[in-house]
């Protein structure tokens, strides 16, 4: 305890010194060249499918690098941006001022974990023990059943700024690798995935932990013996208007929980910051990435496709993104416009998925690649090298019935379409070395879903307007401009054996 409150005061003295040079703690320090960020801010949308943003962005992350270990954070804001960005300077501080060495055992580096989120949090609700003194006095002043006067009113608009200064919180998923093992920590409904490139060439894709609410049977487990009703939790959903049943900050579920019916017969404090937090995992000889998402980008998915294949998926595009584009950054941004495109996509079509696409929150991807070489890097996103989802007609040989596969079109850049040759090595079957990018087919423990990338090397398939590429407009979408006839016909003839087709099949 000692040592704890030693910590928080050197962290709170660091802190006050730099707040003087108006200077970040982070500004120092070094970025990860690993890792790449992309993101997308909160949408709503009209009866016409525009999309407006409803409030400023309160997503955060930081990816930083040290001489021992490597850092990483995605943080989810709610009610304002200020907890998200409190945690994102404050973390690091507690864990990249020399807390963390290569001694460290995995006992020890759960515990430096744990404490840092504990002292961040008590950091966080000292800078606004103020504001919440003024609020607490201000209401005293505030006489119940008395007609409005202007100093009355006076009051009522101070503690409306008051309650805005105060109020909101975050959750945050952070990962830790030190001496080549990886530790993940977590705090509410962000997610960790691991993909890791089995000796097939597949990607097996590894969820790290669960989203803390109360559709979690261990959360609920831990609430009821505080001596909450589990089942009425369960019914409740949202908790203050957040699922999350662990959070950073949220002064009220904090401190009056004894105001909120469904939190008032806890014993002790039932929402909570503490970390749960798993590893070391060992990466050695690990070939693959790692995946930091937001909850507003895994809900956004979610909300257009349904939650069941949602890391399959998310994984299935990072795997073709970095397959074709040449930086980190280019990578995570296309799959994140990706993501925001799919919703508002389902969103206009009206059909099943739609009234579950009204809005999305801030969205926010890292990846963090592992012994994981990028493509050639001859396409970039302001090249036309992203990639677009095709429903095209297939035939299994084993069936008479007919499925729907999704292949990747990718469309061409200036004059050439050019893939990574890592690509087409791994679809003919190669096993990948850590020096290859793996195929987008992916792998777990329950499911097993495939998305191949697929294209003419030598852009026999498009028909070129000029020197001009087509470009996506403002929704996404590319005029058309691909002759499928040649493909038409191979799978005509191909298929008209088994199936009693045409030869000179075209789109139906």
């Amino acid at each position: 305890m000692a040592a704890q409150r030693s910590s928080l005061m050197q962290s709170n003295a660091l802190m006050f010194l730099l707040e003087i040079k108006h200077q970040s703690w982070t500004d120092d320090l070094p970025l990860c060249q690993l890792c790449g960020v992309g993101s997308a801010p909160n949408c709503v949308y009209g009866p016409d499918g525009k999309g407006t943003q409803s409030h400023p962005n309160e997503d955060g992350h930081f990816c930083f690098s040290t001489d021992c270990c490597f850092l990483y954070g995605v943080f989810n804001g709610y009610d304002g941006s200020r907890v998200a960005s409190f945690v994102s300077q404050r973390l690091t501080a507690e864990l990249l001022l020399g807390q963390l060495s290569t001694g460290h055992t995995d006992a020890d580096v759960h515990r430096i974990l744990s404490q840092a989120f504990d002292v961040v949090e008590k950091s966080y609700f000292e800078t606004i023990d103020d504001a919440l003194a003024e609020k607490a006095n201000l209401q005293t002043q505030l006489p119940e059943g008395v007609y409005p006067s202007a100093q009355t009113q006076k009051i009522a608009e101070r503690l409306k700024a008051l309650e805005q200064e105060v109020s909101g919180g975050a959750t945050a998923i952070v990962a830790l690798i030190l001496n080549d093992k990886l530790y993940i920590a977590n705090v509410g409904t962000n997610r960790a995935l691991l993909c890791k490139t089995t000796s097939d060439g597949q990607n097996q894709v590894i969820q790290i932990g669960r989203a803390h609410t109360t559709d979690n049977d261990d959360e609920l487990s831990r609430l009821a013996q505080l001596g909450l009703d589990p089942v009425r939790l369960r019914q409740t959903g949202l908790i203050s208007g957040q699922s999350s049943t662990r959070r950073i900050g949220d002064y009220k579920v904090k401190f009056y929980h004894t105001d909120i019916d469904v939190l008032s017969a806890a014993k002790q404090k039932p929402i909570i910051s503490e970390p749960e937090i798993h590893g070391g995992q060992s990466l050695e000889g690990v070939t693959g990435f790692l995946l930091l998402m937001s909850e507003g980008l895994i809900k956004a998915l979610e909300s257009a496709h349904g939650p069941e294949q949602v890391n399959q998926e998310i994984v299935a595009m990072v795997a073709a993104e970095l397959a074709q584009q040449s930086s980190l950054e280019a990578a995570a941004q296309s799959v994140v416009e990706r993501v925001k495109r799919l919703h508002h996509d389902a969103y206009v079509s009206g059909r099943q998925r739609a009234p579950h696409c009204g809005r999305h929150e801030d969205m926010t991807l890292l990846i963090r690649v592992i012994n994981y070489t990028l493509a050639d890097g001859s396409l970039t996103p302001t090249q036309g090298g992203r990639i677009y989802p095709v429903s095209v007609p297939y035939s299994n040989h084993q069936s008479t019935s007919k499925t729907s596969v999704m292949l990747s079109l990718v469309m061409p850049a200036q004059g050439t379409l050019t893939n990574g040759s890592n690509t087409a090595s791994t679809l003919e079957g190669d096993t990948p070395t850590a020096g290859q990018s793996p195929t987008a087919t992916l792998q777990s423990t329950n499911t097993h879903t495939q998305s191949s990338s697929s294209s003419s090397g030598d852009g026999s398939l498009f028909r070129q307007r000029g020197s001009q590429a087509a470009q996506p407009d403002e929704t996404g979408r590319v005029p058309p401009y691909v002759d499928f006839t040649q493909f038409y016909r191979l799978w005509g003839s191909d298929h008209s054996e088994g199936q009693g087709l045409s030869g000179d099949l075209g789109p139906q």
